[in-house]
């Protein structure tokens, strides 16, 4: 498939998948399937506990790579297979096809292997002159599509059962049934012929085990064991990093990859072969197996301290199952050959700088990938990092330069929001919002009304109404980030009015600044690291007992972010640590540290449905606390079904891809509509201006608030 190798052409073919009915709909209904299956799954599994082992034997395994390389060539060449290594994808293609040219082959089948997806090997083969056939259901169809993959487990998610009747009329040359069960009827037919015929299976492998000289595969169809078995001649192309040291870390992983996958306790097939097969009837006939295995980075990749987690995937496509992009747009164009998150980073290191230029920017940076990941990879701060490698080899554009020195310097940065102020009041309606924006960005950015900047920030705000408490309980420092100063200060002050009724003595440090997560999410992290800085020194987090933020993104970066940032700073690494361990998010403060009593608040049982922040949920693993805080402010909790499902804003990407924003937002209102509730909360002021934006741009009868507003409102 032809891709745009610019953004602008990539926002355009996106903007195609977005308009396509059918991808959407499967798209919807596969998350929500997927979601509920996957739960079952676990139920009864500690998942955490068996994810965090698949990633410290995965490490192992990777640190042990060449030794492992040694000792299963050795022992699966004593058992009379032929081993291979093959340095890139250009090697692995040539080695299987000279195997094939000696032992005669004319006709090839081959079992489902994202290995020899990524080396293109299918169109090598058939340039040789040698007859292809893929023999997985899904797989068969895109290849007579001409397609690659759109996920890594189910290849053609993205096609309907009428394409695939149309397809199969045309292969056949008889009008075909859109019946599910007779197209796998027609598939079985049509292959059959081929499986026997064949001269050469080839297949990929999920492991190969050092001890035994194992591989093993994992297969919901049958097709697998027919490959390995029936040609004469089997090659098994292998990624190094499925290299395991015996069975029981294969048996390990393979516990957690099917439910990670498709919610299955285990897949219909797994087949292990050691040492090649009897063949005919001869006595001393055996099979001809050929092991090859591709490096293609891999080496380099293993002693790389940031990446080589990549090479702990287990190939589930878990990532891609939850991600909120995907979902919209599908695998052709949120992926090169790999699919999902992890399809944006292996592109890079495979494929090429050209390949991941532009996918890896559309990253909203929720973390639903990182938190189902079979093998625990930090894949949204990897996307990030092949973004900040790719700024550093291509150059940085313009806006990313302005922002870096806007951002770095707290009077710069705070007098341009004051300048905006001014200019923005003849556009500004008299509840708030901008009346129109520059004619550069009003096409796109119309699926929400944004907020104008408010005339006076929180900070100008605080010598009149910093409270004064006699006996504190706690002493806490606000960090406001510049969206609740600049945009939304009442939420700050709503805040203040509640803590300080609970006996918190409050500080506002007028040095602190943008938390810096915007350049962190455009892969500039020197200018995060500067702004990390001084926050960290404006904090004086030594003073406090707490540093309280009311926006769940700053919180997480705060917490997880500014302590990797300056982990290498000479001075400043210990103060980080310790600035981190003392920030808390609203909610968790209000109700684990302060520990609320419903009997202060008069709330009236009205159903109140709330929107999870990505980085809140994930990022800092808390859920029930804003939960609590509805219930113990007198309101109803309305759980929706998308409550942890991304908003669409993330921050900058709203504004670099607002068609995909403007489409989950709409997935979200929905959503919440359907609860019956009047009310939705939140406690992040960029989920709340995406939120409340979209309502607004709408006209849906719903209020949308921030957790403090909600409180305040109900306290005696």
């Amino acid at each position: 498939m032809q891709r745009s190798t610019t953004l602008k052409g990539y926002r355009k073919d996106v903007g195609v998948a977005l308009k396509n009915e059918f991808l959407r709909k499967a798209m919807d209904n596969f998350a929500v399937a997927y979601r509920a299956s996957r739960e079952n799954a676990f139920r009864e599994l500690d998942s955490e506990r068996l994810i965090q082992d698949v990633a410290e034997l995965k490490d192992r395994g990777i640190d042990q790579m060449e030794a492992l390389l040694d000792q299963f060539i050795a022992v699966a060449t004593s058992k009379g297979v032929h081993v291979h290594l093959a340095k890139d994808s250009q090697q692995a293609n040539e080695i299987i096809a000279t195997i094939a040219a000696e032992s005669g082959a004319k006709r090839v089948i081959k079992s489902k292997s994202m290995t020899a997806e990524e080396t293109l090997l299918n169109p090598y083969l058939e340039i040789k002159g040698l007859d292809v056939t893929e023999t997985d259901l899904g797989e068969w169809i895109i290849q007579l599509r001409g397609e690659g993959p759109s996920h890594m487990v189910m290849p053609a998610i993205h096609l309907s059962r009428y394409q695939v009747a149309d397809l199969f009329t045309d292969v056949t040359g008889a009008q075909q049934s859109n019946d599910i069960e007779k197209l796998v009827k027609v598939a079985r037919r049509e292959l059959r012929q081929k499986f026997v015929d064949a001269d050469v299976g080839i297949s990929g492998a999920n492991f190969a085990i050092a001890e035994t000289g194992t591989i093993g595969l994992t297969t919901n169809e049958g097709n697998a064991r027919l490959v390995t078995t029936l040609p004469k001649t089997h090659i098994a192309l292998i990624g190094l990093e499925k290299l395991v040291p015996t069975i029981r870390e294969a048996l390990a992983i393979n516990r957690v990859l099917p439910r990670n996958a498709t919610g299955q306790a285990i897949t219909s097939y797994v087949t292990w072969i050691t040492g090649p097969a009897p063949w005919g009837g001869e006595a001393d006939g055996r099979k001809a197996l050929h092991i090859v295995f591709l490096d293609n980075g891999r080496r380099a990749l293993a002693k790389d301290r940031d990446f080589s987690q990549v090479l702990r995937c287990v190939r589930c496509g878990a990532c891609a199952n939850v991600c909120p992009i995907y979902r919209m747009i599908g695998g052709h164009q949120y992926g090169h050959i790999y699919i999902g998150a992890i399809g944006l980073i292996l592109t890079y290191f495979f494929h090429g700088r050209a390949k991941a230029r532009n996918l890896v920017q559309n990253c909203i940076n929720c973390g639903a990938c990182k938190a189902v990941c079979a093998a625990g990879i930090d894949l949204p701060s990897l996307i990030k990092a092949v973004h900040e490698k790719i700024l550093g080899e291509e150059g940085h554009p313009l806006t990313n330069t302005l922002l870096n020195r806007v951002l770095r310097s707290r009077k710069l940065f705070h007098g341009l929001l004051r300048s905006t102020q001014l200019t923005q009041r003849p556009v500004t309606t008299s509840d708030g919002y901008l009346r129109h924006l520059p004619m550069i960005f009003a096409k796109e950015h119309r699926f929400r009304a944004l907020p104008s900047i408010a005339e006076k920030p929180f900070r100008d705000r605080w010598a009149t109404i910093a409270p004064s408490v006699a006996k504190p309980r706690f002493k806490v420092a606000l960090f406001s980030g510049c969206v609740q100063d600049f945009v939304y200060p009442e939420h700050l002050e709503a805040a203040t009015r509640v803590m300080a009724e609970e006996g918190v003595a409050l500080a506002f440090p007028m040095d602190q600044s943008c938390c810096g997560l915007p350049v962190q999410m455009m892969g500039e992290s020197k200018a995060a690291r500067d702004v990390a800085i001084q926050n960290v020194l404006a904090m004086a987090a030594e003073r406090y007992d707490y540093i309280v933020t009311l926006c769940a993104s700053c919180a997480s970066h705060l917490k997880k972010g500014y302590p990797k940032l300056l982990a290498d700073h000479p001075s400043l690494a210990d103060k980080a640590e310790r600035f981190a361990d003392k920030v808390l998010p609203f909610s968790s403060f209000m109700v684990d540290v302060l520990a609320l009593s419903s009997a202060n608040y008069t709330g009236d049982g009205e159903a109140v449905t709330y929107h999870a922040p990505c980085h809140l949920c994930r990022g800092l693993g808390i859920r029930e606390a804003p939960r609590a805080l509805i219930d113990l402010s007198g309101h109803r909790y309305a759980p929706a079904s998308e409550e942890e499902t991304c908003c669409g804003f993330g921050g900058t990407y709203s504004s670099k891809f607002p068609r995909i924003s403007a489409e989950i937002l709409e997935t979200k209102l929905k959503d919440f509509q359907a609860t019956g509730a009047e009310r939705l909360v939140t406690e992040c002021p960029g989920c709340l201006m995406q939120l409340r934006g979209g309502i607004k741009q709408r006209g849906i009868e719903m209020e949308v608030l921030h957790m403090a507003e909600l409180l305040e409102r109900r306290r005696k």
